[in-house]
């Protein structure tokens, strides 16, 4: 029934692969607890509201944290409602669970210094022996910088869908939607620069449909790319508590907005399907305002001392 429900969520709702694996996960994980790792034996239909919290107490108890509770809610819920709408059952035994309020979190950013130090730096901070790796290492920070394009994006964005005499990317994002991100001349360059250097897999006549490859020719992982950021951040001394290519998503948004930037140019940069999702960006232009009025007005200066306190 697990896997049905997968089924429903990748070829009915658009879920992204990311997002469906991670529902899997859950549900596996809770069907492996309730019967033992025995998870044939799973009656999911005889399933209570007690045998839930039970199942979530224990959880708890062994350190999950309410991030990781929420989301294991999110994902029983949404099983249990899909058995109602498509197997007939009544009623849902996880409608009366409660999520845990989870404190608001402002997405993490790198400051515009150090984020133009790392992307125009020289061989120091993407030093390989290998011109290929190192080309194409810079151009995989200019891209996540420049479109604010998520990590799955990045890897999934095809050769044929980088128009550099356009100077624009089409890329295909969360539930199967398709946006036009405009690039700079700058980054326009880097790409046309780096495809002639792009190797073919071992034996094949063409290269593969992904613009960003490896050493081998083969499509990049999200988790080469996850390295190859933490190993650029690490390199320049990037100061932020996270270093990762969703980090540079974030100072995107965060660096237009304090430039001035529309909220509804952003949102459809970034590809959000809400206006909600990018507002979260305007908290920290707004905390980045007061943090400057407190350091230079005259006037906070005067009441509170030199950080105006």
């Amino acid at each position: 029934m697990i896997d049905r429900f997968i089924d429903y969520l990748s070829l009915e709702l658009n879920y992204s692969p990311n997002t469906a694996a991670a529902y899997r996960r859950d549900l596996e994980q809770w069907a492996g607890w309730a019967t033992g790792g025995d998870v044939s034996q799973l009656k999911v239909m005889d399933v209570t509201v007690s045998d839930l919290r039970l199942y979530l107490s224990h959880l708890s108890r062994t350190g999950a944290s309410a991030a990781t509770l929420k989301r294991k809610v999110q994902a029983l819920k949404s099983f249990y409602k899909f058995l109602m709408r498509n197997h007939g059952l009544k009623a849902s035994p996880a409608a009366a669970l409660t999520t845990p309020r989870l404190p608001k979190r402002l997405p993490l950013n790198v400051r515009p210094d150090e984020t133009a130090a790392m992307l125009d730096a020289g061989s120091d901070v993407y030093a390989s022996a290998n011109e290929f790796k190192n080309i194409r290492d810079r151009l995989i920070g200019e891209l996540l910088y420049d479109t604010g394009m998520r990590c799955s994006e990045l890897t999934g964005l095809l050769d044929i869908n980088t128009d550099t005499r356009r100077r624009e990317l089409k890329v295909h994002g969360k539930r199967n939607k398709d946006r036009i991100i405009p690039i700079s001349p700058r980054l326009a360059e880097m790409i046309d620069s780096y495809r002639p250097l792009r190797p073919a897999p071992e034996g094949a006549t063409r290269h593969v449909d992904t613009l960003l490859v490896s050493v081998n020719g083969l499509p990049l992982s999200r988790h080469d790319v996850y390295r190859i950021m933490r190993r650029c951040m690490e390199a320049a001394d990037v100061h932020a508590a996270r270093r990762s290519p969703h980090v540079m998503r974030h100072s995107m948004a965060t660096d237009m907005l304090n430039a001035g930037a529309g909220l509804n140019t952003v949102k459809q940069l970034l590809g959000h399907a809400s206006l909600a999702s990018t507002q979260v960006y305007t908290h920290l232009s707004n905390r980045e305002l007061q943090q400057n009025y407190q350091q230079a007005h005259p006037r906070a200066l005067k009441k509170g001392g030199q950080n105006g306190h």
